[in-house]
């Protein structure tokens, strides 16, 4: 608990458990952590619901689970690796390397897991954050950083009779091991990116397959291999391998960031060409032509996001399995009843759709409350989205967030932490270099970020009719996209050399009454 502490005569100033709390021991929060030592800030706790680190590699374990961007790739910049088993390495692999990131950089110590934070308040009076725990406890900090990814909060489908369900059902990210698949009736509503790596591995296992699907996704053919005794040695070789990272990032630079980042007239001319070859290989995957225009997208590459599978689509192919295209009416106790009156009876209903990533009271995932009681959630539905650079809110002083509005470029997640960790480290360094207890992103300097998202966005290819009918979450409940309209280049930048004076410093009265009592004391 906190401390109280002051002299004679002054308001007593209250000293806080720790110095930073960070909330989520993902690689959000380990990538802060090491951050944060990186300047020389040593006194942290990082706090998970979970009963292990890895975040979203260890909430999800559904058959299937593995990264689709390539591992040398989806890494951390200072921890690469080059004893990979696959060049799309499976879900564990990213949890054990997440596991040997706490060993390696001293972070064991500062875990607090299963701990679940159910709300943050800033205490204006003594310059520092109040979290309560899900056990009743208060936990203080000076900084609060808020490392809580978006892809472990399940967003189940908003269809009449779900709860009627007679049989088992199950969410991806909720995944039951002890449930079996074998000889029963399974259905899987949403055909996503998770659903394509699940679909393939449970088909064999399953009597019957069905796929509910809403609408199609672009599919890329993977070029996924074993990483055997060779590649490991060509892997473990660091120029090679640096080689290889700089290749596949401006690739992705390229493919994805450059998409909403570059020229309208050269976007649109890249993904044209693009998708040509790419619709004439998922053509060439399935035989019967009624499925194959089903399964073909009609909005445009890069609308909503692609996946890769060598397998995704020839599945279809199968007796034993059946696309359904209709829409949903409701679910019954037997299975899923379609909008011409079908119903499909399965055992097992099997929901990948996808997570709480924009969602009205899922961001930020429990209360968070700044200066004046001003509540996050409230703020962001009554404003629209928005932070610096990911990072920081006006009137949320000490706090720091990691994957915040307009801080994420699409690609891989990895890039975007470095950044905004990188640059919360230097805010918090910057203000214990000063003396200050109180820092907080200037409203001149935020609004102006904003703005300029606000306009770059104006020449996205996402609000044109070629993304129509794509149902896409790179869109939110706002009508906005808010994604960093920037390329990898332009964020590695601003976030590690932005001026520190974009924020400001001060020392709260209870402080500065201590320091003036001591002051007089001495003197």
């Amino acid at each position: 608990m906190a401390t109280q502490c002051g002299g004679t005569g002054a308001p007593a100033a209250v000293r806080p458990d720790h110095e930073v709390i960070v909330v989520g021991a993902g690689f959000g929060g380990i990538g802060s952590g090491i951050a944060l030592q990186r300047h020389g800030i040593h006194d942290f706790v990082i706090v998970d619901k979970w009963d292990r680190v890895g975040g979203t590699w260890h909430a999800n374990t559904y058959p299937g689970v593995a990264v689709d961007i390539p591992s040398f790739i989806y890494s951390f910049s200072y921890e690469q690796r080059g004893d990979w088993s696959r060049i799309f390495a499976p879900g564990t692999e990213l949890r054990d390397y997440a596991e040997s990131m706490v060993d390696k950089y001293g972070l064991r110590d500062k875990l607090r897991l299963n701990t679940s934070i159910v709300a943050a308040e800033f205490d204006e009076r003594n310059s520092l954050w109040r979290l309560t725990t899900d056990g009743g406890e208060w936990l203080t900090a000076r900084y609060v950083v808020l490392a809580i990814g978006g892809l472990e909060r399940p967003k189940m489908p908003d269809i009449p009779g779900l709860d009627d369900f007679g049989g088992t059902l199950l969410h991806t990210a909720l995944w039951d091991h002890d449930v079996s698949l074998a000889g029963k009736r399974v259905a899987v509503i949403g055909t996503g990116a998770t659903a394509l790596q699940l679909i393939p591995a449970i088909v064999d296992k399953t009597e019957h397959l069905t796929v509910f699907q809403r609408t199609p996704i672009w599919v890329f053919p993977k070029n996924d291999a074993e990483v055997g005794r060779l590649g490991r040695r060509v892997l473990g070789n660091t120029g090679i391998r640096s080689a290889l990272r700089l290749v596949g990032n401006l690739g992705t630079e390229v493919a994805m960031s450059g998409m909403v980042a570059g020229p309208a007239w050269l976007t649109g001319a890249v993904r044209q060409l693009a998708e040509v070859p790419i619709r004439r290989w998922m053509r060439s995957q399935v035989r019967d032509p009624e499925l194959r225009e089903k399964l073909t997208p009609r909005y445009g590459l890069g609308c909503k996001r692609p996946s890769m599978s060598n397998d995704y689509l020839k599945t279809f192919n199968r007796s034993d399995v059946t696309l359904v295209s209709d829409s949903i009416a409701r679910i019954s106790e037997h299975g899923v009843v379609t909008v011409d009156g079908a119903e499909h009876e399965i055992d097992v209903l099997i929901c990948a759709t996808g997570f709480k990533l924009w969602d009205k009271g899922s961001i930020p995932p429990f209360p968070v409350r700044g200066r004046g009681g001003l509540d996050l959630e409230e703020f962001w539905d009554e404003h629209r989205y928005q932070s610096y650079q990911g990072v920081s809110v006006p009137g949320f002083p000490n706090s720091f967030t990691i994957t915040g509005p307009y801080g994420f470029v699409l690609g891989s997640y990895i890039w975007m932490i470095e950044a905004t960790s990188a640059h919360l480290a230097r805010v918090i360094a910057e203000s214990k270099a000063r003396g200050t207890t109180d820092v907080e992103i200037r409203q001149e300097v935020h609004d102006e970020y904003f703005q300029r998202c606000l306009r770059r966005q104006q020449k996205n290819f996402l609000f044109t009719p070629v993304c129509e009918g794509s149902n896409t979450y790179y869109i939110d409940n706002h009508g906005d996209s808010p994604f960093r309209p920037s390329t990898h280049g332009e964020m590695y930048w601003q976030n590690r050399y932005f001026d520190l004076d974009v924020y400001r410093y001060t020392v709260g009265a209870p402080v500065a009454a201590e320091a003036v009592a001591l002051s007089e004391e001495v003197s």
